[in-house]
């Protein structure tokens, strides 16, 4: 019986993990982490010989979380930039319509 090993791309790991710490302990830097690192394993395993390198899944879901998260932060800094220019045309006593 002949057995092919496929190893697992360690880059398409350290995305997912960073992607999940993204959300639970490490909010910007683990998803800035996830997106580079998931880049980096999606070339590595596209670059390989077919079925030589796994962990394309693992780098797709290391890159969502990534993505998704940074799509969040960016939203939360837009309202609150809302709010402060908001808060400060009304304290002056300026509404901007």
């Amino acid at each position: 019986m002949n057995t092919i090993y496929v190893r697992t791309s360690g880059a398409a790991i350290a995305s997912m993990v960073f992607g999940i710490l993204a959300w639970v302990a490490l909010p910007l830097l683990g998803a800035i982490l996830a997106v580079v690192l998931g880049h980096i394993a999606r070339a590595e395993i596209h670059r390989a010989p077919p079925g030589s390198i796994g962990g394309d899944g693992m780098a797709v879901a290391g890159l969502v979380l990534g993505y998704v998260h940074l799509a969040l932060v960016a939203l939360v800094l837009v309202l609150i930039a809302w709010v402060g220019m908001f808060a400060i045309a009304v304290w002056f006593g300026h509404v901007f319509v």
